[in-house]
């Protein structure tokens, strides 16, 4: 009998797993935090004795090398992969015993990456589990485009082909377990759903119901902007990640908070948006904790810049802290715990400014003093928009803040993180705002004059 454990990556939309039975295990793409995967060993009172990658990610930095490093065990990474650091090359049908009656097989499916390797597990001769990675994932595949645009069309080729082979060689009963596509800007489309099979997939997914022309035409068209932190991914993962280091930061007065803003490094407050909103210090940008800290602040912060976390609680730092270093941001140059009174220097004032509703920004609208700011994704603002709203996605708006007409700007998303995190960067450059703290469905019941795409 097997068993399978997922360990959720969940501010960037991947998952983990591992896979054993009653003595060994393998861990399958695990994340660069290892402690939640040596636990879930320790749990299940097994070894891993094996460790693999998929690919080389490009989306977050691996913890594969440190967890074969402390485990002692077999560290297979597909043989066409070119890294910088000692490893088992796995090839097309190459096997491995994992435990009595389980073996692993790897499955050559580029597409994601020209190297990208499946791991089919079988019991007992009989496959009963792919983990697919950036492959077949629920419902799409991963995108081919993160490696190099000459090589785009022909990956995608590549990638439609995989999910066949997968297909045609797995039973219908096989369970799928990719490691993106719940949330990651690795998958071309978002997962319906968080549990598939070959069966199911054959019916569902374009990319097996749909010729390749067809199929690699719309799938080239859907691809999104691809996160800037990415570029720095592939090759931290291909050198060779080092150790990662959780110790508490050192910890930052308001004088050096000040000191700090004053240099024009990063002071990221990880409270949420409303306290954010009704107080914070001045220059500083808010990155709710509990939001996609990882993907938004890694995606817009010059990389290597200096940043300061401000925290409400030990466990509220700790947790961006895990977060941060899953994109490389290793070590916060500084932190602090605390209430927003102690992070203020003497004699200065908190700065604030209002939330608002969708229904409040229709009173009145329009207004000619008032600029209306939609920073959804292009995808997102292809679906329909408020007339009249001016439209610069979140991630580009650190670098097009010039590009706000004058005015009291409202911004808005689809839901509120993303307007606060604009609200942020505005409000540190001295702009009016009001963060407009609302679901987009709102729009139509609020009366706005909305433009279909």
């Amino acid at each position: 009998m097997f068993f399978i454990d997922t360990i959720e990556v969940e501010g960037l939309g991947n998952r983990s797993y591992l896979a054993g039975g009653g003595r060994t295990a393998v861990a399958v793409d695990p994340p660069r935090d290892i402690e939640r995967v040596v636990a879930a060993a320790a749990r299940r009172g097994v070894r891993i004795t094996h460790v693999v990658e998929t690919h080389v990610h490009n989306d977050y930095v691996t913890g594969g090398l440190d967890l074969a490093r402390i485990s002692g065990a077999e560290y297979l990474v597909p043989a066409a992969a070119r890294v910088s650091f000692a490893r088992t090359p796995v090839r097309d049908g190459d096997t491995r015993a994992i435990d009595e009656g389980l073996v692993l097989r790897a499955m050559a499916t580029p597409g994601h990456t020209p190297h990208h390797t499946s791991y089919v597990l079988e019991e007992q001769g009989e496959a009963v589990v792919a983990f697919t990675g950036g492959s077949l994932l629920i419902g799409t595949v991963g995108r081919p485009d993160l490696v190099e645009p000459r090589l785009t069309e022909a990956l995608a080729r590549a990638q439609q082909a995989s999910a066949h082979r997968l297909a045609a060689e797995l039973p219908d009963e096989t369970e799928v377990l990719p490691t993106h596509g719940f949330g990651s800007f690795c998958s071309s489309s978002q997962a319906e759903g968080d549990a598939s099979t070959i069966g199911k997939e054959k019916a569902a997914n374009e990319a097996l119901t749909r010729d390749v022309d067809a199929f690699v035409r719309d799938l080239l068209a859907s691809l999104e902007d691809v996160p800037a932190y990415y570029a720095h991914m592939g090759p931290t993962n291909a050198a060779g990640p080092r150790p990662v280091d959780l110790t508490a930061p050192p910890v930052a007065d308001a004088a050096e908070i000040a000191a700090r803003l004053a240099a024009g490094e990063w002071v990221v407050d990880l409270r949420n948006r409303i306290a954010f909103a009704q107080g914070h210090v001045a220059g500083s940008f808010n990155f709710e904790g509990d939001g996609k800290i990882a993907t938004y602040l890694a995606w817009m912060i010059p990389w290597g810049k200096p940043v300061t976390l401000l925290a409400n609680s030990p466990e509220q730092l700790a947790k961006a802290q895990r977060e941060l270093v899953q994109v490389g941001i290793d070590r916060p140059a500084a932190a602090s715990v605390g209430e927003l009174t102690s992070w203020l220097p003497d004699g200065q004032a908190a700065r604030a400014f209002p939330r608002a509703t969708f229904a409040d920004l229709a009173a009145g609208f329009p207004r000619v003093d008032r600029v209306l700011l939609d920073v959804r994704r292009d995808s997102e603002r292809a679906t329909g928009w408020i007339e009249g709203s001016v439209h610069i996605p979140i991630h580009q708006l650190h670098q097009r803040l010039g590009e706000v007409p004058a005015g009291e700007v409202w911004v808005h998303c689809a839901g509120g993180m993303r307007a606060a995190i604009a609200a942020s960067l505005l409000d540190a450059v001295g702009r009016e705002v009001v963060a407009v703290d609302d679901s987009f469905d709102a729009v139509p019941e609020a009366g706005l004059p909305f433009v279909r795409g």
